[in-house]
């Protein structure tokens, strides 16, 4: 079976006026376009290509790589609206639909837009849904406590930043634990600082407790590295300027640094931090 909306590896078949047609190992069948066509091939040769419907509603093959595949999320852009949806660009020829009911919110032209990526089994079609929270589960979760984590920023809240946790569950990342500017659709690393009850993920973008004192640590060290053995930090130092240059919490600032301090690897001064 030739998959929609995913790579497929298959194998130059024969020659056709518009384009070589690819082949899998059951023998199913899918046009390649001239345009993708290599300049050099031989019958039989393997080829990875992306599948999706073309205008017409059939399957083609392409060797251009989207910005999205099947069961992903990503950040597009809408590049055209109509009376049945929005257009988004993907980086391929046909526009990715969203149709209105999938969209969180209205989208305009020209406006980004997180969006998750599936197949409707009514049209066979891929379309776009900016309504990402139908698609993840907190149930049954794949994650512990202290487990480092791929997210997506989603969408913020009073509370903080709701985020996308391994494309399955929900989490937040609260104020108190944001330390640097977040995007609508960064993928960053995070660590699940704490599962609430009703499976409710709480992410850090740092290490959390004790596990949080090396990689501050070792960042300090770092930035006196790079500024000739001197900080203009102390414990004095506000919040903010702390945040501005490191972006850590002053809290794990302290921390780090003593620990630095315990292993005589700097020394501190009433203007700041000096290394050893």
């Amino acid at each position: 079976m030739i998959n929609i909306g995913e790579y497929n590896t298959l194998v130059i078949l024969r020659e056709a006026e518009q384009g070589v047609y690819l082949s899998n190992d059951d023998g199913d069948e899918v046009l390649l376009p001239n345009r993708y066509v290599p300049e050099t091939f031989k019958i039989y040769d393997a080829l990875d290509v992306f599948v999706y419907l073309d205008n017409q509603e059939r399957p083609v093959a392409v060797t251009d790589k989207p910005y999205i595949t099947k069961g992903e999320f990503s950040l597009l852009r809408c590049n055209q609206v109509t009376d049945i949806g929005a257009f988004l660009d993907w980086g391929l020829v046909k526009e990715l639909f969203c149709p209105f009911q999938q969209q969180a919110f209205k989208m305009k032209v020209g406006g980004w837009y997180l969006v998750y990526c599936y197949l409707d089994e009514k049209s066979g079609r891929l379309v776009a849904s900016s309504k990402t929270n139908q698609f993840l589960d907190n149930k049954a979760l794949s994650v512990n406590q202290f487990d480092e984590v791929n997210i997506i920023i989603s969408h913020p809240s009073d509370l903080g930043m709701n985020v996308i946790v391994n494309k399955q569950h929900s989490g937040l990342i609260f104020k108190d634990d944001i330390y640097k500017d977040l995007s609508i659709g960064d993928k960053l690393k995070g660590i699940v600082k704490k599962i609430r009850p009703g499976n409710k993920l709480d992410i850090s973008l740092g290490q959390v407790g004790y596990r949080n004192i090396e990689p501050n640590a070792t960042l300090i060290l770092e930035h006196l590295n790079d500024n000739s053995g001197f900080l203009n930090l102390t414990d004095k130092s506000s919040p903010e300027a702390i945040k501005d240059l490191l972006q850590m919490s002053k809290k794990n600032f302290k921390k780090a640094v003593g620990t630095l301090y315990k292993q005589r690897l700097i020394s501190i001064k009433a203007d700041g931090i000096y290394l050893l």
